[in-house]
């Protein structure tokens, strides 16, 4: 039995499209498209778990549409809106030196290269210049992922990351 640490969070059901049950996806993927990759999805809902094997989907508009097993018409398809897609982390690609999946950043401690501590990540996103960094901590910080410049060392094992960022900004 597989436990959370074994899976990352790739996509969500957001909507449904046409009648015949087929369901709008978000990708967390860059690409997008590289969600339907996964031979297998662990697909969490409402307290319920489904294992797909190769999903069906398309790419469509900014998103993806996809058919699930038993699931063919808009009612059905309406119930899965807000559930969760998965895949097993040895599933993912190794990434190279100094590259890290979003989720692996999450939880990890900030501190400025003076040592002072600024929160824990609590997300990330991305903009049109760069990808940005929130870190809750008294107050919530937006710092720019630019490395070396912002961002200048990530230890996973020592689940930290030190950045040159002024505490009071």
């Amino acid at each position: 039995m597989n436990t959370p640490a074994d899976r990352i969070l790739l996509g969500e059901v957001v909507g449904v499209f046409g009648v015949q049950g087929q369901l709008k996806l978000r990708s967390h993927t860059d690409p997008p498209d590289a969600l339907a990759r996964y031979k297998t999805w662990f697909v969490t809902h409402r307290g319920r778990e489904v294992q797909m094997s190769r999903p069906r989907c398309r790419v469509h508009g900014k998103g993806l549409v996809a058919t699930f097993p038993y699931v063919a018409d808009r009612d059905a398809a309406e119930s899965w809106v807000g559930a969760q897609i998965w895949v097993e982390r040895s599933a993912l690609p190794k990434l190279p030196q100094g590259e890290y999946y979003w989720a692996d950043l999450e939880g990890l401690s900030v501190e400025t290269v003076e040592g002072v501590v600024l929160g824990v990540v609590s997300h990330l996103f991305a903009t049109g210049a760069n990808d940005v960094v929130a870190v809750k901590g008294e107050r919530e910080r937006l710092i720019p992922f630019v490395q070396p410049d912002v961002i200048r060392s990530i230890d996973l094992a020592q689940e930290r990351m030190v950045v040159d960022w002024d505490p009071e900004f």
